[in-house]
């Protein structure tokens, strides 16, 4: 496949002044609603009218995260010659989880027979108080040993979880809509409107992403292909990390259980787990990926991976058929200290935090305008002074 470098194009003051008033509409729709997340608004940095640019990116942040999630990669960008709107994932904007964000639920048919079961199991009860003080809804993340158990101990007091399972892993599964009801596609229909946003901005349209975020900026490119010309994505969520995570995430999951969130005071379903690795499942769909192989894709990748299933992602980028299509990625190796969150450098996960995202982020900009990488430039510290600087921490 053929790069190019995008036209520069100039947006005037009425096209600059439609496409504000129109974020604008959708912010004050949050801050009008009883139920707005502090903190958790969209926004948008626009170049004056007559000032040249590349395009216009769109950013998408990690799972329950919040749009300033990204915001030193937003300025950079923005300094280095694009437009910016930094969209909310859907439903984000609003808590409590439970009620606004994507998930996937048992159909109350299943659910409360099964839930009935699992109070009168003393075997899971008693696992269940040991992990979280007793209080079935107030669940913490298991860790692997815990998953496997659990799933293996509802599978035996619930035979028909089997059938339930396999509704879930195929995404063309028949069965899926007579067990659960789902709001994942609200990720793509939510970013679907946020485009729609951009319909009076000239010029070319990029995606960028952050695991969930990630599969989101891919799933749009490919239900959008003639407005999306390339993506970028990090870490991207195609499947839950883990077989053990992702049995409990699909078992566990539609029946009512919250975790704590990586903020104490935030708490979401489990289900929403559920919903995000169907999402990856709706980009990895053949009709999907036959879309995407159009349009070029960088993922930035870590070993260090504890929420996107790395083999995935990787198998991801072959399908579409590599570099030799326009297709990259790259892997930070272990001993890099990659931790999954990887775009802000104060973000820390794993007790590792990325020292490299000053040259991640011009790598960006360089498959943004260039349509390819340097993955010599990814491995150093030091920026490349032919690309534009990332301003170091202050």
């Amino acid at each position: 496949m053929t790069t190019t470098t995008p036209i520069r194009v100039t947006p005037n003051a009425d096209q600059i002044a439609h496409t504000k008033a129109a974020i604008d509409r959708y912010i004050t729709s949050i801050d009008q609603h009883p139920d707005r997340r502090d903190g958790a608004y969209p926004y948008y940095l626009f170049h004056e009218p007559g000032q040249p640019i590349f395009g216009t990116v769109m950013l998408f942040h990690g799972f329950s995260a919040r749009p300033h999630q990204m915001w030193r990669l937003a300025d950079y960008l923005f300094r280095s010659g694009f437009n910016v709107y930094q969209a909310s994932l859907a439903g984000h904007s609003f808590l409590p989880a439970d009620r606004y964000w994507p998930q996937i639920n048992l159909k109350p048919e299943y659910a409360e027979p099964l839930k009935r079961k699992v109070k009168q199991d003393p075997v899971l009860m008693g696992m269940l108080t040991h992990m979280i003080g007793g209080d079935p809804t107030q669940i913490k993340h298991p860790n692997p040993l815990q998953q496997a158990a659990m799933a293996a101990r509802l599978l035996r007091i619930e035979p028909e979880l089997v059938q339930i399972k396999k509704a879930l892993e195929d995404y063309d599964n028949p069965d899926f809509e007579r067990y659960f009801t789902s709001s994942h596609e609200a990720y793509l229909t939510e970013a679907r409107s946020r485009l729609t946003e951009l319909d009076a901005m000239p010029g070319a349209i990029y995606t960028v992403g952050l695991s969930v975020g990630g599969a989101v900026a891919l799933g749009l490119a490919a239900d959008q292909p003639n407005r999306i010309q390339r993506v970028v994505a990090y870490a991207p969520l195609l499947e839950i990390h883990g077989k053990d995570n992702e049995l409990y995430v699909n078992i566990a999951g539609p029946l009512d259980l919250q975790e704590a969130g990586w903020d104490p005071n935030l708490r979401f379903p489990v289900g929403c787990f559920t919903a995000n690795n169907r999402f990856g499942d709706f980009v990895l769909r053949p009709e999907s990926m036959r879309t995407l192989r159009r349009i070029p894709t960088c993922l930035i990748l870590t070993e260090n991976e504890d929420a996107a299933d790395l083999s995935t992602n990787q198998t991801f980028t072959q399908k579409l058929g590599g570099e030799a299509q326009g297709h990259y990625s790259y892997l930070y190796a272990a001993g890099d200290l990659v931790p999954h969150p990887m775009v802000d450098p104060t973000e820390f996960s794993q007790d590792m935090s990325n020292r490299y995202w000053q040259t991640m982020y011009q790598e960006t900009y360089r498959f943004l305008v260039q349509g390819t990488i340097d993955p010599a430039n990814l491995a150093r510290l030091n920026q490349d002074v032919q690309l534009p600087l990332v301003p170091d921490l202050t």
